[in-house]
Parts: C-alpha cells; sequence; structure tokens
C-alpha cells in the first residue's frame, strides 16, 4: 500500500484552515487548480471526501474534521521536534513525568511547583510501577521519573538516580489514637501501612526491637489511599508528614511524638541524554537537598 503523502496533507490543513480555496492559494503561493488536484490526490488516497461545499465556503466532512485532527498533530509534533534539536523556537516540548504509584502526590506537588501555571509548557503526568517508569526512560516517553528509591540495577548504565530528599516516617491519626507510648500504641492501634519497601521493611523491624506485633488495619501501594483512610479514622497511618499535610496543618490529624527511625528517600530518576528537557536540570535543582 503506498503511503501518506504530507505534501498533500500539508496543502489540506492550509486550506481547512482558511475555509476557501482562493485564500489558501494565495497564501501558499499556487494555482487553485493544482491545489484542487492536490486536494482531489489525498481524498483518492483516503478513500473519502474530505469537504463539501455550502455556499461559497468549504465545511469540513466528518472524515475531514478527522483529519485536520491528525494533521495539526503531525505538524505540530514536527515543529517540535526543529525546537528540542535546534534548542530554539517559543514552543516548550511537553515535561513527561512519570511517579512510582506509592509516592506521595503531595511530594510530586512540591517538585513540580516551579513549572505549576506556566502557560508555556505542558505537563504530562504518569504513576507506574519500578519497571515501567524505567521503560518510559529508556523508550523516552518519559523525561523523569520520582522514585522512594533508585532502580535496581539492570544493566541499563544510562539510567541515574539524583537523591533529591529524605523525609521522616512518622505516625499520624486522630488524636485519640496516639496516646501513651510508643510501644502502648504498637500494640493497641491498626495501621495503615504503605507498601513502599522502605517503610514497611522498617515499620516490620520496629515492631521486633520493641518486641510487638503491630496490627496492620491495611497495606496500601497508594500514598493518597493512605491519606483518605487516615482521615476517615480508618487507622494510624505510617507515612512522612508530607503526605498528610493539608490534615496536619488543620489540626484534623496529629502526629505521634515519636522517633521511628526510619526515613523515605525520593529520587529523580532520568536517562543520559544529549537533549534532555530544557526546564529538567532547573527542576531538580530547585528539589534537591
Amino acid at each position: 500500500m503506498d503511503q501518506l503523502n504530507y505534501h498533500h496533507l500539508r496543502y489540506f490543513r492550509d486550506v481547512a484552515h482558511e475555509g476557501n480555496l482562493t485564500r489558501a492559494a494565495e497564501k501558499l503561493n499556487v494555482s487553485q487548480s493544482a491545489l484542487s488536484t492536490q486536494i482531489k490526490a489525498l481524498e483518492a488516497r483516503l478513500g473519502h471526501a474530505l469537504f463539501e461545499r455550502v455556499g461559497r465556503r468549504l465545511e469540513l466532512t466528518e472524515v475531514g474534521r478527522i483529519a485536520l485532527d491528525h494533521a495539526d498533530r503531525i505538524f505540530a509534533t514536527g515543529a517540535d521536534l526543529l525546537a528540542v534539536l535546534q534548542q530554539s523556537g517559543t514552543r516548550m516540548p511537553p515535561l513527561r513525568v512519570g511517579a512510582a504509584s506509592t509516592l506521595s502526590r503531595n511530594y510530586q506537588r512540591r517538585f513540580l511547583a516551579p513549572v505549576l501555571g506556566r502557560t508555556d509548557v505542558e505537563l504530562i503526568l504518569r504513576s507506574r510501577s519500578e519497571a515501567e517508569l524505567v521503560d518510559g526512560l529508556t523508550s523516552l516517553s518519559l523525561d523523569v521519573a520520582l522514585m522512594t528509591e533508585p532502580p535496581r540495577g539492570d544493566g541499563r548504565a544510562e539510567v541515574r538516580a539524583q537523591r533529591l530528599a529524605e523525609q521522616a516516617v512518622g505516625l499520624h491519626g486522630r488524636a485519640e489514637m496516639l496516646r501513651g507510648t510508643l510501644a502502648e500504641t504498637l500494640a493497641e492501634g491498626r495501621f495503615l501501612l504503605p507498601t513502599d519497601p522502605t517503610i514497611s521493611a522498617g515499620f516490620v523491624a520496629l515492631g521486633e526491637r520493641l518486641g510487638v506485633r503491630p496490627q496492620i488495619a491495611a497495606s496500601v501501594d497508594d500514598m493518597a489511599m493512605v491519606r483518605l483512610l487516615a482521615r476517615d479514622g480508618a487507622g494510624i497511618a505510617v507515612a512522612p508528614a508530607v503526605v498528610l499535610a493539608d490534615e496536619l496543618e488543620s489540626g484534623r490529624l496529629v502526629s505521634g511524638p515519636f522517633d521511628l527511625r526510619i526515613a523515605e528517600r525520593f529520587f529523580a530518576v532520568t536517562l543520559r541524554r544529549e537533549f534532555p528537557h530544557p526546564l529538567l536540570e532547573e527542576l531538580i535543582a530547585a528539589a534537591a537537598v
């Protein structure tokens, strides 16, 4: 099957946006008959009419609207490609950020704070497993991945992890749940434990040190759900304070006065690239300790 002729597609796009064959021909500096021939060739290739005449104006058919949507995206992508490789132009490529599913949404928001509200860059956010995040970096579908530990070695030396921050893990819940000593709280409470390996392993070790086996109300792989469950009184959250920042600030929840000796670290994982996103270095520098 013959490939699509993008020269024809570009002429079609200009006619579609002008809505008039004469104006489009003047803009492109070609004759109306030549332009009409190009459009007919594209219609023949697609097997559908792209325009219908309404009075003196050309209106897109349903297929025409579909074709125009694709054409706009195709040529916008071409403009993005040139801007990235030439490091020029006013078009900023989208910033594609991935995050581990267990990562705090509040921490993600803090990381993205320098670019939130900017009108010159589109943010694309993805929540994925570690393996999917690394695959996204190596396939160039992600610019950076936020994780709580560096990816395990798999021979991909170009993947780099930069430590951004470290935050203490504490116990957070309703005030009546956090009375007494740490050992008493562990023995009597019910806990919302993230599946993050650093936190879960540290919490198990904490119980062993104190000779207590804490009751796990829920093992959760989403920090946002840990926050919601703690807010609803389903248990005591085992997490960095940033996860429940709004609830702690409002007094809806409180933090226990305990040093658990557990810390969660945050990493920005990137791929060594010749053409990184122009905002990436600034964003990581602002978040680094």
